[in-house]
């Protein structure tokens, strides 16, 4: 098959985290208005290395590299190598990091490209790998620099990220806002073996995602008949610090772990918690490059009161005492206060999930998200939509 239109990310696809729900509406968008397309991801724990579903493919690159430049460099060569058949034919190419961007921008197609910055490697791999070589990042940084200034058009989820690649050159007119999305679901069966009364973390165990403040101020709530579930969105291993850590906080009695749960399953647990609780850091990453917490907005979405870090990007969603709590980042004292106060007041609490729901419904759904993208799309193909970062 040759196709029109093609979409690249260094991520594996399907998984239970928040950047393959992301992966999968981008994507279905974009074969929607190419009629079919090409979809590169990485692979592994045996999804196969290829798949046709009607006018779409997707290939997986499946190579197992320890060192992680050594396996994103292999994978750009992999990118590289499945644009060939497609040059003749790509109109649009749609990227997800500086690994997929390079080839594409280097292939010398006549199609358009299109990046989507969730994050930068440079900044991010900076907290993921504290022992990465300063001169490392800066060659990341150089080689984001290098492809956002050949792409043709950029999207961000986050304003504030928009802002930060302004900062970093790249023209506002270049960038538009597609914001993260969720459905409203209507509200699923309570969990088989839920606790009567917990609350939930939804998300990964990076630094950023501040899981140790959760557990701290969770240590503060012993009082109370509440436990603590937390649905990660990583394998077991790799949440074996933050498990060590609730050991030494003596909290791991309260706790509930799921891990690498389905999409599906992971709403159920939302949707019957007491409250869902986005301890987001108030590091560079959060602050200075920014995110686009989807946890958050599946928890509004769900009609679950919402306790979060006070942070630019939450701030872009939620309202203070309008939509949730908000909180200082990175004071346990602080959320389990907040945490209580909501498990103390059930009556507000539900008011104003009531009204978060509404908020997602009336403006951050996916198939708002979907249509911006798809005016991005048109612009770039030769329709006459306005781009705006707003």
């Amino acid at each position: 098959m040759t196709h029109r239109a093609a979409y690249f990310a260094f991520d594996r696809f399907p998984s239970s985290k928040g950047s393959a729900v992301h992966i999968a509406q981008m994507a279905d968008e974009l074969f929607a208005s190419f009629g079919g397309g090409l979809l590169g991801v990485l692979g592994g724990g045996g999804l196969p290395g290829y798949q046709r579903e009607g006018n779409r493919e997707i290939v997986r690159f499946g190579a197992q590299i320890p060192n992680l430049i050594d396996r994103a460099e292999a994978y750009s060569g992999w990118v590289a190598e499945r644009l060939r058949p497609h040059l003749d034919t790509l109109e649009l190419c749609h990227v997800r990091d500086p690994w997929s961007a390079l080839p594409v921008v280097e292939a010398g197609g006549r199609y358009r490209v299109l990046y989507e910055v969730n994050g930068l490697p440079s900044i991010e791999m900076a907290h993921t790998w504290p022992w990465a070589a300063p001169g490392a990042l800066a060659k990341i940084a150089e080689l984001e620099r290098y492809c956002l200034e050949r792409s043709d058009a950029v999207i961000v989820p986050s304003r504030v990220i928009g802002d930060a690649l302004v900062r970093r050159g790249v023209p506002e007119r270049k960038i538009t806002l597609v914001p993260n999305g969720a459905a409203v679901p209507d509200r699923p069966a309570r969990p088989e073996g839920a606790p009567g009364n917990y609350l939930v973390y939804v998300g990964a165990m990076q630094p950023w995602q501040g899981v140790d403040v959760l557990l701290r101020a969770f240590a503060r709530l012993a009082d109370l008949d509440v436990r603590l579930v937390v649905c990660a969105s990583v394998p077991e291993r790799r949440a074996k610090p933050v498990k060590r850590l609730a050991e030494r906080l003596g909290v791991d009695g309260r706790l509930d772990w799921r891990f690498a749960l389905p999409h599906h399953e992971v709403a159920a647990w939302l949707a019957h918690a007491r409250v869902s609780v986005a301890p987001l850091t108030g590091c560079a990453r959060n602050l200075d490059q920014g995110c686009a917490p989807l946890k958050v907005i599946e928890s509004m979405a769900a009609g679950v009161p919402l306790v979060a870090s006070d942070l630019p990007v939450v701030r872009e969603l939620v309202d203070d005492r309008v939509h949730g709590r908000l909180v200082p980042a990175d004071r346990p004292a602080e959320l389990a206060r907040a945490v209580r106060i909501m498990l103390e007041y059930p009556d507000e609490a539900r008011a104003m999930a009531g009204r978060a729901r509404d908020r997602v419904r009336d403006g951050l759904t996916w198939d708002h998200s979907r249509a911006r993208l798809a005016r991005v799309y048109r612009t770039m193909t030769g329709g006459d939509a306005d781009r705006v970062l707003a």
